[in-house]
């Protein structure tokens, strides 16, 4: 079931690729009305913030790429960027929009990737969301494995909120990790997804051996900030 789902996961973000920025930007089915998209962009500039108060790095990993509009933040911050996600659709959008020599793209399936190279960052957005119970602590001990001695881990996910998903999306809180997500042309796919607790959140960094500060938003995300120590 498990090795179905991941695949599924992977094929909906190949074919969801040119839909993607819809949802961080409130767009189409994502519109969720004047109130709600305004608490949205307000709520992403505490944690872009948050993102941009990271001093001390220069080599940074970012897991789950996407189509960069993470990438570009950490622009601001590394001086070199490897940027790795399953799907070469998103790397596509990703260079095209930055254009930036100093990142560096690999594809490459997170639930086989075998970290050899420690970072002064590892960073990853709305993707450990996506990893089963199952193999959460391993990816963990893995990310913790790419993080230099004194270096960063930086985490954003998402709060349990209807109103983060599309419209034609339905989100229970019945904590079933397999949901079902739709793109624009209806098309279905399985995909896994977790909503943590900030305590949740906590006891996973520190059990991996991250000293790591958890933190919400009012009604959207919940980030972490750690150090390896």
């Amino acid at each position: 079931m498990t090795d179905n789902i991941l695949q599924q996961q992977i094929d909906y973000y190949r074919a969801r690729a040119n839909e993607y920025d819809e949802w961080f930007y409130r767009i189409g089915r994502y519109d969720r009305g004047e109130v709600n998209n305004q608490r949205w962009f307000e709520e992403i500039a505490v944690v872009k913030s948050a993102v941009q108060q990271i001093v001390g790095v220069n080599d940074i990993l970012e897991l789950a790429s996407g189509t960069g509009i993470w990438t570009r933040e950490l622009l601001n911050i590394g001086k070199k960027i490897t940027a790795i996600d399953a799907s070469k659709e998103v790397i596509a959008i990703n260079r095209s929009k930055l254009n930036s020599p100093i990142v560096e793209y690999q594809q490459l399936d997170l639930f086989t990737w075998q970290p050899d190279t420690e970072y002064d960052l590892v960073f990853f957005a709305f993707w450990l969301s996506h990893v089963p119970p199952t193999l959460v602590d391993s990816f963990l001990a893995k990310v913790y494995q790419s993080v230099c001695i004194g270096g960063q881990v930086f985490i954003i996910d998402s709060r349990f909120e209807p109103t983060s998903t599309a419209k034609d999306h339905t989100l229970e809180n019945d904590r079933n990790i397999y949901i079902t997500r739709k793109l624009n042309d209806k098309q279905e796919y399985q995909i896994v997804k977790i909503f943590y607790h900030p305590d949740e959140l906590q006891e996973k960094l520190n059990q991996v051996g991250f000293d790591a500060d958890v933190k919400i938003t009012d009604k959207y995300f919940i980030y972490a900030h750690g150090k390896k120590i």
